[in-house]
C-alpha cells in the first residue's frame, strides 16, 4: 500500500511551500488508495512552539488535507531513536564522538584556511583514546569512505553522490535528541513510508539518509523532490512575494478550494487544465507530471482563480463566510426589529459575487446594504442637483405605492424620468449615489429590491434634504 507523509517543523506557520508539499503527498496517497500520515518534527527545542503546531493543523484542516494517521510527535519517540542508535553502535556502523564545539570550530577554520571544504575529519571514528571525563558524546554514523550512493528520484531521475563527499553525520546529539536526518529516517522506516515527497531543498540530505537506512539493513522508500517555489522576480519565495501563512489567505477572504487548485498548479499540470475540483486532482495526480524547474508564485493568478470559484460558490455558504468581515466593519448583519424588510444576505452575495475577487472584497461591496455610505463630495456636486430633484421627489411618491420588485422599480424610475423630460440615467445615477453612496453598483433596481422599500425611502428622503432647491 502507498504510504506518504507530511512532516513539518512547528517553528512557524504553514507556508505556501509546505502546503504544496502536503497537497502533493495527500493527492498521491488518495490517488492510489493509500494512507497519508502527519508527523510533527518538533526536535528544534528552541524554536518549536505549540502555537506553530496549531497553525499547521489549522492550515491543513482549512485546506481539507485530512490525514489517516497522526499527528505523531518526534519528541514523544526519543526512546525509539536511542534504540536505533544502539543498533548501529552494536553493528559497528556508528560511534561516539567526544569532540567539543571548540575543537570542531577550530578544525573547520583550519580546513577553510587550507582551501578545503569544512567537514568532520573522523577523529573519533576508530579512536582508541580514553574518552574525556564529563563530556556527553554525540553518536555519529560511520559513513562509507569510498564508493557511491545512488537513488532514483521520481522527479529528477537518477542521482549519484560519492561517499567521499559525505562526512560522518551526527545521529544523536549530546542531549539525546536526534538530528533531522536521523529522526526522519527512523520515522519513515517505522511508519512504513513508501514515497517521500518533499521539496528539493532536501536533495542533499537524501544520500545521507540512504546510507543510514543501508546501515540499518532497512528497505528504501522512493523519493520525489519537487522544485522550489520562486517569486515572480525569480528570487526565493518570501513574505514580500505574498508567501504568508496559509490561514492568512483564509483571513484575507480566499476560498480553500481555490488555493488548493492554485497550489496544485505550482509545479504540476494536467494538460492545459487551469480549474479543476479536488476530486479531479485526485483522479489526475501523478508524480511524472511534476515539473523539474522551479514554479513561480503569481498572486494575480491566485486571485483570478479565487474569483472563478467565488462566482460559482453557494450563496448561503458565501453569506456565512462574509458575515465576520461585515461585522468587523461595524455592520449589524442580523437585522433588528426596526427593519421591516430584513436583508436576504445570500441574495446580496449572489448579486455582488461576480464583481469581486475575494470574500473580503465581497464584504466591502456589501457594506452599503447595512448602512448608508457618505458619497464623495465630487459625486454630490455631480449628481445632487436642482435639476434632478423634482424627478427624485416624484420617484419617492411612486416608490411608496408600487409592488416592491425589480421590474416595478425599474419601470418607476423610467416613468419618473420620462415625466420630467429626462433620460433614465439622469435619474438612476443620482438615485444610486443617494442610496448607496457609490457611483458603481449592480443594477440599481436589483440593489433597491434587496435593500427594501422602507430603507430606500428613508435614505432618499435624508439625501433630498441636502439637495439645492429646484428651479422655479
Amino acid at each position: 500500500m502507498i504510504r506518504t507523509r507530511f512532516a513539518p517543523s512547528p517553528t512557524g506557520y504553514l507556508h505556501i511551500g509546505g502546503a504544496r508539499t502536503a497537497l502533493f503527498s495527500w493527492a498521491f496517497a488518495r490517488r492510489h488508495g493509500g494512507k497519508f500520515i502527519l508527523r510533527i518534527e518538533d526536535t528544534d527545542l528552541e524554536r518549536s512552539t505549540a502555537q506553530s503546531t496549531q497553525a499547521i493543523l489549522d492550515g491543513m484542516a482549512w485546506l481539507g488535507l485530512d490525514y489517516d494517521e497522526g499527528p505523531f510527535y518526534q519528541m514523544q519517540r526519543l526512546a525509539r531513536y536511542h534504540e536505533a542508535a544502539e543498533q548501529l553502535l552494536r553493528a559497528g556502523n556508528a560511534y561516539y564522538c567526544y569532540a567539543s564545539r571548540e575543537e570542531l570550530d577550530a578544525m573547520r577554520e583550519q580546513q577553510r584556511a587550507a582551501g578545503l571544504k569544512p567537514r568532520y575529519d573522523g577523529r573519533w571514528r576508530d579512536s582508541t583514546q580514553t574518552p574525556p571525563a564529563g563530556v556527553k558524546p554525540v553518536v555519529r554514523l560511520k559513513n562509507p569512505l569510498d564508493g557511491t550512493v545512488t537513488f532514483n528520484d521520481l522527479v529528477k531521475g537518477e542521482i549519484t553522490v560519492a561517499n567521499g563527499e559525505l562526512d560522518d553525520l551526527v545521529l544523536l546529539r549530546g542531549d539525546g535528541v536526534p538530528t533531522y536526518n536521523f529522526g526522519v529516517v527512523i520515522d519513515d522506516l517505522d511508519m512504513n513510508i513508501t514515497h517521500v515527497i518533499r521539496g528539493d531543498d532536501h536533495v542533499n540530505n537524501t544520500p545521507r539518509q540512504v546510507n543510514i537506512l543501508k546501515a540499518l539493513d532497512a528497505p528504501l522508500p522512493q523519493y520525489a523532490h519537487v522544485p522550489m517555489i520562486l517569486g515572480a522576480d525569480g528570487e526565493r519565495l518570501s513574505k514580500r512575494h505574498g508567501a504568508v501563512s496559509v490561514v492568512q489567505y483564509r483571513d484575507d477572504g480566499y476560498l480553500p478550494e481555490a488555493l488548493v487548485n492554485y497550489l496544485a498548479r505550482l509545479g504540476w499540470s494536467h494538460g492545459d487544465e487551469e480549474l479543476f475540483s479536488r476530486e479531479q486532482l485526485v483522479e489526475w495526480f501523478d508524480l511524472a507530471s511534476i515539473n523539474c524547474s522551479p514554479a513561480k508564485f503569481n498572486p494575480e493568478k491566485l486571485q483570478w482563480i479565487n474569483q472563478q470559484y467565488l462566482k460559482s460558490a453557494d450563496d448561503t455558504r458565501l453569506a456565512k463566510l462574509v458575515t465576520p468581515f461585515l461585522e468587523a466593519d461595524g455592520c449589524v448583519v442580523v437585522a433588528g426589529e426596526d427593519r421591516s424588510n430584513p436583508l436576504d444576505l445570500p441574495k446580496v452575495t449572489n448579486l455582488l459575487k461576480e464583481r469581486v475577487s475575494t470574500v473580503a472584497e465581497l464584504a466591502d461591496a456589501a457594506v452599503y446594504f447595512f448602512r448608508p455610505l457618505e458619497p464623495a463630495e465630487e459625486l454630490k456636486q455631480q449628481y445632487f442637483t436642482a435639476e434632478a430633484k423634482p424627478a427624485l421627489v416624484d420617484l419617492v411618491e411612486r416608490f411608496a405605492v408600487i409592488e416592491w420588485e425589480s421590474h416595478a422599480i425599474h419601470d418607476a424610475i423610467k416613468t419618473a424620468a420620462t415625466a420630467h423630460g429626462m433620460k433614465m440615467p439622469k435619474v438612476a445615477m443620482p438615485l444610486r449615489v443617494m442610496v448607496t453612496g457609490e457611483a458603481q453598483t449592480p443594477s440599481i433596481n436589483a440593489v433597491l429590491e434587496l435593500l427594501g422599500r422602507e430603507e430606500t425611502l428613508k435614505r432618499m428622503n435624508e439625501r433630498l434634504a441636502g439637495f439645492p432647491a429646484s428651479p422655479p
